[in-house]
């Protein structure tokens, strides 16, 4: 389906005056066959009544940033996207699938009326369906809820995304899917488990996140503007059917699941205990080292070998505690 463009002026207001000034006449000349017992002008009038109120459907009002589709006994006529008041076939019929569903920033789609809820006196729930016919052209941002996704390491983690889109193409989105912001949260759904499952929640080693099978250090914390890319481009290809465009996709929401996050905090932590004492042990080494060298520099003191390991062993010990050293002073000889 290609969109046409409905290119002609706002004609509304002198189609709103003919019309009114057609329904006083046809006003006037009922009135006066009646009162003249003409039935060719009660005839006149009525008809010229009848055709002012079926002309009323026919005046159209676009706003900015909107887009009225038109179709005339099931055919499609065209599309309006210029602002303004307009006067179009009264037959013509505005056409807008998701006019009754709203994606909320929650992410959830609701098909409820804004009614839903209220009853009758008799206990009925009432049932009024409000929307309007116009598709808006804004750039809008679906806010899709949190999902629980395996990684490529099979842990659970639960991401959530803000996908910015628009409408571009108002016949495809009208025509080409049956709904056109169901179809949108469907597809976001989809694209996110797509791209996720590649990835690993933090770094791990012998992953291939690019698909060059050579393995890189891409993980969806420390790579969220890649990843946020890729699920941009995945949702894009999935929607260009039906008319949107994707303007940027970003993780809003990322966190291992309840049930294995305590779990791997224990792991971070862990990692983190092991990495600070492989750094404390280096920088004791290299002081040691230091100590010694000062001490031959200067000779300031000669030691064997038995000497200096007791001496390595004690600064090594000191260095890498966990507590103070308690310091013991040795009054006596060395020997």
């Amino acid at each position: 389906m290609t969109e046409k463009l409905i290119n002609s002026k706002p004609n509304g207001v002198f189609a709103l005056i003919l019309i009114e000034l057609t329904l006083v006449l046809g006003i006037f000349i009922f009135i006066m066959g009646a009162g003249s017992e003409n039935v060719f002008g009660i005839i006149i009038g009525l008809v010229l009544s009848i055709i002012t109120a079926l002309a009323h459907a026919g005046l159209k009002v676009v706003k900015p940033q909107e887009a009225l589709v038109l179709t005339l006994f099931g055919n499609y006529t065209g599309t309006i996207k210029e602002p303004g008041f307009y006067f179009v076939n009264p037959f013509s019929v505005a056409v807008n699938p998701a006019n009754h569903t709203q994606l909320g920033q929650s992410g959830d789609v609701s098909t409820k009326s804004p009614f839903s809820g209220m009853k009758l006196s008799n206990g009925n729930d009432v049932n009024l369906e409000i929307g309007k016919k116009q598709i808006s052209l804004k750039v809008m941002t679906l806010s899709n809820s949190r999902q629980k996704i395996n990684d490529c390491l099979g842990n659970p983690v639960e991401i959530g995304i803000a996908v910015t889109w628009r409408v571009v193409d108002t016949a495809k989105a009208v025509f080409n899917v049956d709904n056109y912001k169901e179809y949108l949260s469907l597809q976001c759904d989809s694209a996110l488990r797509n791209i996720v499952r590649i990835y690993p929640y933090d770094v791990s080693p012998n992953v291939d996140t690019t698909g060059d099978g050579q393995a890189d250090e891409g993980s969806l914390r420390g790579s969220s503007e890649i990843v946020a890319n890729r699920i941009r481009e995945e949702i894009q290809s999935r929607v260009e059917d039906a008319g949107l465009e994707i303007l940027e996709a970003r993780i809003t929401y990322l966190a291992y699941a309840p049930e294995i996050a305590a779990v791997m905090l224990q792991r971070q932590q862990a990692s983190a205990i092991i990495d600070a004492r492989k750094m404390i042990v280096d920088g004791a080494v290299g002081m040691v080292e230091m100590a010694l060298e000062r001490l031959n520099e200067g000779e300031l003191v000669e030691l064997d070998e038995e000497r200096k390991a007791a001496m390595v062993s004690n600064l090594l010990v000191v260095l890498c505690g966990n507590h103070d050293a308690q310091p013991i002073v040795n009054a006596g000889s060395l020997y």
